[in-house]
């Protein structure tokens, strides 16, 4: 039993906690250095410090605190450390570090920076990506255009390309990530991709390249694509040697991406993960062996019916481990390079940041609903926790009691949920219901200690909450993920339903204070949910799609004819079929709408446009617009302005002496520091 001096969790604290990096370590493993980022609530910014831990005892900084300092290397003789740094106002450059204590020495100054360092096996050599203007191919050159632009006032873009912006950002600035190599000795930078105009992934372009263990070779995955990018965008894997020279596509007769290769220790193979659908982004990836000798391709994981996220080589074996999402959560999976299915290690809560250590075990990032992030050493025996960096914090906190429930949904398939309960939950009283559906579709809500919709922050304001892992959701096999296409609104709908009622007959729930919420794809369902049923006492929509047809000013729109069904200009019965917004004639769940100014997955008149027909309708809605944000709230005090928000609304609508009548009065902004 948890003691009494605990309190419930506040939004001051989820910005508290400490947020673990992959980590770095040496040959043998005794020496570790992984980052840990900070957030200044009141600076409304992070930091991020290296941190040393020896084989045993307590990790103490090792970086500055004035700078930010991340992506840590170690030598292969243990003695240096390679990482990036970011001095304030400026760029992450490469920057070497003697581990056994005195200055850091940066080594690049790119007017864009640099990212993934990484050590040759001699430990002569570090390669690096370095971010450089397609228009101008060397650093000294993208200076140079870069102080053009910026005293340039005409502003406008052009172009011609099927993707021209992502995320947040457009792609049609130009900048591509070159790779480089450096002399340690002699501190000459080398271009080893001098005439490439590449991609590198667009999401996070580091841990895509690696090094051949005699250093003769590098390999990498990029877009292989040409401008304008039609009909496909697609990633193969590449060779080039560390002298300069020809790039070789390797993967080239595959039609979908191929992705994260790595050289296995005695070098005779590249292992890399493969698609095999370029319409489909959540194509399970297999793993496929590439014999450098015969230059044949095996795929190793065929019949497995999971799709890998991460991979790495054991030191001195030809044998790896993964990690790859599985029933709602990510586990840690050991292999060899045979054509047979990874063992299961660990499965609960989830891993990621894996680095493997000589002696077979790994090193990994875990993390569970009601557990914040620390590093573990796992081996086949369990695992060992290494680090206490939130320990403290995590004590004083009363934690919801998380429960793993299974029901029968669509299809009468059997369907899982995470269930938090309030702190201090007694059974024999009625609470109030938060049902919150994933983004994706195709995602999962995982075991995991999630810092933008965490559920152990809701259940601390006193509200069980709910979340299904509907259909179309990863991690348990191909169909399961795509059976959904072209009917987004159909099975995860009846699941989202069925969740609600496998938690009602427990007997504890208030039918009367339920609410719906979700974010992006999720905002799509509970809009959906709106024209479909008004047993909801309020919604929560962040960054939603209201309305499928204006989804296609999504940034990419691959795929979406498979997706919801029809193309605009074949099917458009399809599309409107499953379309939120052609409900409208039902809405009547007061909705609060959020949204991100720079979203372009799903641009902002998405959230506009359904508020102002909430508002035109009469039915009570309200408005919170980011200007900085994007399709994720990542700023503190924009989050605690967020949670602010989402908590006054919760309590507007599920108060038990409020019904929905006496609520319609606008609410007050809440003292946002409180």
């Amino acid at each position: 039993m948890q003691p009494t001096s605990r309190r419930p969790m506040t939004v001051e604290d989820l910005w508290a906690f400490r947020r673990l990096g992959a980590p770095a370590a040496s040959a043998d493993g005794s020496v570790i250095v992984f980052p840990v980022t900070t957030y200044d609530m009141e600076q409304n910014e992070g930091k991020t410090r290296l941190y040393r831990m020896p084989e045993s005892g307590e990790a103490v900084p090792l970086t500055s605190a004035e700078v930010n300092a991340a992506e840590p290397a170690i030598s292969p003789d243990g003695t240096r450390l390679a990482y990036v740094r970011k001095a304030q106002g400026g760029e992450g450059q490469l920057a070497l570090l003697a581990l056994d204590g005195g200055e850091s020495e940066v080594l690049t100054d790119f007017p864009f920076g640099i990212t993934d360092p990484r050590w040759f096996p001699d430990g002569k050599r570090i390669a690096f990506l370095g971010w450089l203007l397609s228009d101008a191919l060397t650093p000294e050159k993208t200076r140079e255009l870069q102080k053009t632009r910026e005293k340039e006032p005409m502003k406008a873009r052009a172009t011609e390309d099927r993707v021209y912006r992502f995320w947040d950002g457009w792609l049609t600035e130009g900048r591509v990530l070159h790779i480089f190599v450096l002399d340690v000795a002699s501190r000459k930078c080398t271009d080893i991709t001098p005439e490439s105009k590449r991609f590198f992934d667009l999401m996070d372009p580091s841990g895509h390249y690696d090094i051949a263990p005699d250093g003769e070779e590098i390999t990498f995955s990029a877009n292989s694509v040409e401008p304008p990018y039609h009909p496909v965008m697609n990633w193969d894997v590449f060779t080039v040697s560390t002298k300069g020279g020809p790039v070789r596509n390797i993967t080239e007769d595959n039609p979908a991406d191929d992705v994260r290769p790595r050289y296995s220790p005695d070098g005779s193979t590249i292992l890399y993960g493969m698609q095999r659908r370029n319409d489909f982004y959540a194509d399970r990836v297999r793993l496929v062996a590439y014999d450098r000798k015969s230059r044949r391709h095996r795929v190793l994981t065929e019949n497995w019916d999971r799709s890998a996220s991460a991979w790495e080589f054991i030191p001195g074996r030809n044998e790896y481990w993964l990690a790859a999402e599985d029933e709602g959560r990510t586990g840690l999976f050991r292999g060899a390079l045979k054509e047979d299915a990874p063992d299961l290690v660990r499965r609960g809560g989830t891993y990621d940041g894996i680095h493997p250590l000589a002696d077979g075990s790994v090193l990994a990032i875990k993390s569970t609903v009601a557990t914040p992030p620390e590093l573990y050493r796992i081996d086949g025996s369990g695992e060992k926790q290494r680090t206490r960096q939130n320990a403290e914090l995590t004590g004083q906190i009363a934690w919801g009691e998380v429960k793993d429930i299974h029901f029968r949904g669509s299809e009468d398939r059997e369907i899982q949920a995470y269930l938090v309960l309030p702190p201090g939950f007694d059974p024999s009283r009625k609470w109030p219901l938060i049902e919150m559906l994933h983004g994706g579709p195709h995602g999962i809500t995982p075991d995991q200690f999630h810092f933008r919709w965490n559920l152990q922050l809701l259940a601390a304001r006193g509200y069980v909450v709910l979340a299904p892992n509907f259909h179309g959701s990863t991690s348990w096999g191909q169909s399961f993920a795509e059976c959904i296409q072209g009917g987004w609104g159909d099975r995860p709908y009846r699941d989202a339903m069925a969740a609600v009622d496998a938690v009602i007959r427990e007997g504890y729930i208030d039918e009367s204070r339920m609410a719906a919420t979700g974010a992006s794809y999720g905002g799509y369902l509970v809009t959906w949910i709106a024209g479909q049923t008004d047993r909801f006492a309020c919604i929560i929509n962040h960054a939603g799609v209201g309305d499928t047809l204006a989804e296609y000013a999504s940034d990419v729109t691959y795929g979406w004819g498979k997706d919801l069904g029809g193309e605009p200009w074949d099917g458009l019965e399809g599309v409107d079929r499953m379309n939120p917004i052609r409900l409208a004639k039902n809405f009547r769940t007061p909705m609060l709408i959020t949204h991100g100014e720079r979203d372009y997955r799903v641009p902002v008149d998405q959230g506009l446009q359904l508020y102002n027909i909430l508002k035109a309708k009469g039915v009570p809605a309200r408005l919170v617009v980011f200007p900085d944000e994007n399709h994720w709230i990542m700023k503190p005090r924009n989050s605690r302005f967020w949670y602010g928000e989402v908590e006054q609304w919760l309590s507007r609508w599920l108060s038990p002496k409020k019904t929905a009548a006496e609520s319609t009065e606008p609410t007050p902004v809440l003292n946002k520091t409180s």
